[in-house]
């Protein structure tokens, strides 16, 4: 359970940081069509981990 506290405080901060820094070096060492293929594929990875990883609160 601890392993699953610690995916769901990482994961909006890795994604934050992941992303501005892979958008801009894909965009220097292989061109604009690239980087907008990265930035969509990674988006979409990110948006996917953080709903499988998502708490909702219970109904007692």
């Amino acid at each position: 359970m601890q392993l699953k506290r610690v995916l769901v405080a990482a994961t909006p901060l890795v994604g934050a940081i992941a992303f501005p820094v892979a958008v801009p070096l894909v965009i220097r060492s292989m061109g604009l069509p690239s980087a907008v293929l990265t930035a969509v594929v990674l988006g979409s990875l990110w948006f996917v981990v953080m709903l499988f990883s998502a708490e909702m609160p219970s109904h007692d």
